[in-house]
């Protein structure tokens, strides 16, 4: 099954010729509006309940969209540096767009911070993994913004910095400056309609595979945001494949999608020697839809971040992953459990 006609990707070329310049033009001529536009926007949110809800959100997007121009024409400019893309692949171009990517992440989330007044309580685990070996991260998929949260978190962090990799869906190429960044450094982009699975699965050996010391591959085993709905048929479906004893697990799970360990299972076995974390968080999952995340602006509460590590040397013989990462998802659950509690 494909999408609806419009939400097919261009093609390379109309994304790059057309659709990246056509975002700095607009950018340019919304700034000189941009008094015009704040006050509109000011005066619209005196009649809509909670704090300045249109105002901050016209801020935020106003700010992200100024970066993705400003971002666009920094990477035009490493792109001519390079011999016109000649030696964007060598480590010396690779780590600048790392660089890049670094500092614009950074002040994207510090606009998000500062507009929604949302921040992040981080737990680090007492032994960090190793900085001579590669990591897999395992994050629990919740809310809007978790991906940028987790690859800021990795890119910024004050105790664990690593060159993040990550499979995502290629319809995210809508986005110009995603779309020229995550093209230049080891990343894949794989179908988002038509189920993609074995692209999916080619594409973590790929990247899991070639990692280094520094590298950090990046996955959601879950596959999408935690919906009851989408709980409860991935429990069914488990039911329907004859996976009984999984899908009593996944029933003791009430915050998270049982995972799916074909990704997380090829990333273990690719990458033997790699360090697993695991991520949880709590704070977004009550911002699972547009209107959901209307209604939370301002957010006023702390996201809570904690890592678990599991050393490359602990990690379970193969026969033993699956239910080995049933078993961890098992415990992020109720540690989600836990810190709702304390909230209540």
């Amino acid at each position: 099954m494909t999408g609806p006609s419009f939400m097919k990707l261009p093609p390379y070329i109309v994304r790059r010729a057309l659709i990246a310049p056509l975002v700095v033009v607009l950018v340019v001529l919304a700034l000189g509006a941009l008094p015009l536009w704040l006050l509109i926007a000011a005066f619209l949110s005196r009649y809509v309940p909670g704090r300045w809800r249109i105002l901050r959100v016209t801020w935020f997007l106003f700010v992200y969209f100024t970066l993705e121009a400003l971002g666009l024409i920094v990477l035009f400019a490493i792109w001519i540096v390079s011999g016109f893309g000649w030696k964007i692949r060598s480590s010396s171009f690779q780590e600048a767009h790392y660089q890049f990517m670094s500092w614009w992440l950074r002040r994207v989330m510090g606009s998000a911070r500062r507009t929604f007044r949302l921040s992040t309580d981080i737990r680090l685990p007492e032994a960090p993994p190793s900085p001579d070996r590669p990591l897999l991260v395992l994050s629990r998929h919740a809310g809007p913004g978790d991906s940028f949260l987790l690859i800021d978190g990795l890119l910024n962090g004050d105790h664990v910095r690593r060159r993040p990799r990550i499979v995502l869906k290629d319809l995210l190429q809508w986005d110009p400056c995603v779309d020229v960044l995550i093209n230049r450094i080891p990343n894949r982009f794989v179908p988002a309609h038509g189920g993609g699975g074995q692209d999916a699965i080619d594409a973590i050996t790929h990247l899991t595979a070639t990692m280094h010391a520094g590298d950090a591959f990046v996955i959601f085993p879950e596959g999408g945001n935690f919906t009851p709905s989408r709980r409860s048929r991935a429990i069914e479906k488990l039911d329907e494949i004859g996976r009984p004893k999984l899908a009593e697990r996944a029933r003791t799970m009430e915050h998270l999608l049982p995972p799916k360990p074909a990704g997380t299972l090829a990333a273990i076995e690719a990458a033997p020697d790699a360090d697993v974390v695991f991520v949880g968080h709590v704070g977004l999952e009550e911002l699972s839809s547009v209107r959901d995340v209307w209604r939370g602006i301002p957010m006023d509460a702390a996201v809570v971040v904690r890592y678990w590590v599991t050393p490359a040397h602990e990690v379970p013989r193969p026969e033993d992953r699956e239910r080995w990462l049933y078993e961890r998802w098992q415990h992020l659950d109720e540690w989600i459990d836990g810190i709702l509690d304390e909230r209540a």
